[in-house]
C-alpha cells in the first residue's frame, strides 16, 4: 500500500524541451558535465566534446532528467576565465548534445553573453550560480527565450547575522527581479546555494531547514555533491564522499527538494529513488 507523501506538493508544472516537470510527484536529477580543466570534483573534462557526449549518454542510460553544462569552476579558489574561453569551452558541446539526445540542457553560467549564445546553441535551461546578482540582463535573456531559470544564493565575503531569513530574503529579490523582467513565475527554481559563501555549519544548517524556503513557493534544486563540507565533517578527499553525498540528498528530497545536482549518477539515482519511496510514497 502506498503510503500518504510527507512533502506538501506545488501546483505548479514546467515544460522545457517537450518534457513536463510534475514538481513534488518525483525528484528529478541532474548529472554534471563539466567541460573544465580545474573541476573540484576532479572529473573536468577539458572542452573535450567526445568525452562530454560519452559521459552524457551514460548519464542518459543511467536515468538522469537534465544535464548541466558548465565551462568555468565554481569553487572558491578557481581562476576566473573569460567570456571568450568559457564560449570555446562550452558550445561545441551544447551543440553536440543538443544533437544527440532529446533531454532539457542546461547551461551553468553567471555571464548574459554565455546565456544567449548557449540558448542559441541548444541549452534550454539557464543555470545562473550568482542568482542574477552579477549580470541580471541574464533574465531578459531567460524571458525573451522562455528559458526556466535556475538562481543560486550566492553571497561570497558576505557575513550573516540571521542566516536562513537572509537566504530566503535574497531568493525573493533575485526572484522578484526574474519576474520583473519578465520571466515566467512558473519558470523560476531556487537553489540555496550549499557551498557557495557559507560556512561548514551553514551548509548543514542549509540542508536541516530545507523546508523554510517553501515558503517562497518554488522547486528547489540542490548540489551537495562531493563539495568540501562533506569533505570537513568526515575528513576525507573529493573521491570519498559519496556517502556524504548521499546522506545529504536523503535529507535534503526529505525535507523538500525536487531536484538534486549529482555527479555520481548510477549511486545517486538509487538514493533518490529511495528517498522519493519512503518520502513520496513512489515506486518505480
Amino acid at each position: 500500500m502506498q503510503r500518504k507523501p510527507t512533502v506538501t506538493k506545488t501546483t505548479n508544472v514546467m515544460h522545457c524541451n517537450n518534457r513536463e516537470f510534475k514538481w513534488g510527484e518525483c525528484s528529478y536529477i541532474m548529472g554534471v558535465i563539466n567541460v573544465t580543466p580545474d573541476s573540484f570534483s576532479g572529473e573536468g573534462l577539458r572542452g573535450n566534446v567526445e568525452a562530454a557526449l560519452a559521459q552524457a549518454k551514460h548519464f542518459v542510460a543511467e536515468g538522469v532528467d537534465i544535464l548541466d553544462i558548465g565551462g568555468e569552476s565554481t569553487r572558491p579558489d578557481a581562476t576566473p576565465v573569460s567570456t571568450n574561453e568559457e564560449l570555446r569551452r562550452v558550445i561545441p558541446t551544447i551543440e553536440c548534445l543538443a544533437a544527440e539526445t532529446a533531454l532539457p540542457l542546461s547551461i551553468d553560467t553567471y555571464k548574459a553573453e554565455v546565456a544567449h549564445k548557449a540558448l542559441a546553441a541548444g541549452a534550454h535551461i539557464i543555470n545562473d550560480v550568482w542568482g542574477l546578482k552579477r549580470e541580471p540582463e541574464i533574465a531578459k535573456i531567460a524571458a525573451r527565450n522562455n528559458a526556466p531559470l535556475i538562481i543560486t544564493q550566492n553571497q561570497r565575503n558576505h557575513t550573516f547575522h540571521k542566516f536562513i531569513p537572509e537566504v530566503i530574503s535574497s531568493l525573493k529579490d533575485s526572484i522578484d527581479l526574474a519576474i520583473k523582467s519578465g520571466v515566467d513565475p512558473n519558470n523560476i527554481i531556487i537553489d540555496p546555494g550549499f557551498g557557495f559563501g557559507k560556512t561548514v555549519q551553514q551548509d548543514l544548517e542549509l540542508v536541516w531547514q530545507l523546508d523554510k524556503l517553501k515558503v517562497l513557493e518554488k522547486p528547489i534544486l540542490i548540489g551537495t555533491s562531493r563539495k568540501s563540507t562533506i569533505g570537513a565533517v568526515l575528513n576525507l578527499p573529493v573521491d570519498q564522499r559519496m556517502e556524504g553525498t548521499a546522506a545529504t540528498i536523503a535529507i535534503s528530497i526529505a525535507k523538500g527538494a525536487d531536484i538534486i545536482r549529482v555527479h555520481d549518477i548510477p549511486q545517486m539515482v538509487r538514493v533518490i529513488k529511495m528517498s522519493d519511496a519512503v518520502v513520496r510514497g513512489r515506486r518505480s
